[in-house]
């Protein structure tokens, strides 16, 4: 296991989190889909060399792609392999599913945006969130329930 990994009860491990999808969006709901990756990204992501924090998801001719995820090449890459990290990632959903989300970003206005980024049963996998987009008063709210629930924890836990 490669350092930093957290190893969850059900033998899969996280590679990496977004934080920043949940600081930004309502997500409503969560689907895991499998990645197309070249050895040189396997290797990257095993050494945790991953970031999604400016990634999103993009519905392109019926397929789904993750853009703007960076995962940055080991230095022990190939000589004969010229490593793109930012490049576009296809995205391996089913039919119905991918249909499902097409209707939902093209006509509810919902947004894809990844979440996190694991192992399963050797394979990487990405989880993604359909989202709605929060407004800053809503961060504001959010920010002030979650200072409340630790002031409350804190209450409690003296008194």
């Amino acid at each position: 296991m490669a350092k930093g990994n957290k190893k969850t009860s059900d033998g899969s491990s996280t590679i990496a989190l977004n934080k920043k999808a949940g600081h930004d969006y309502f997500i409503e709901q969560r689907l895991e889909c499998g990645l197309v990756l070249e050895g040189w990204e396997v290797k990257s992501l095993r050494a945790g060399r991953v970031q999604l924090k400016e990634s999103y998801v993009k519905i392109l001719h019926a397929e789904a792609f993750l853009i703007g995820a960076h995962i940055s090449a080991l230095a022990t890459a190939s000589t004969h392999i010229h490593p793109d990290p930012t490049r576009s990632r296809k995205l391996l959903l089913k039919r119905s599913e991918l249909n499902r989300l097409i209707g939902l970003t093209e006509r509810a206005g919902y947004t894809l945006v990844p979440t996190a980024m694991y192992w399963k049963r050797g394979r990487a996998k990405l989880e993604i969130g359909l989202a709605k987009g929060k407004k800053q008063h809503d961060k504001r709210a959010t920010e002030r329930d979650r200072d409340w629930q630790r002031e409350k924890e804190r209450i409690f836990k003296t008194g």
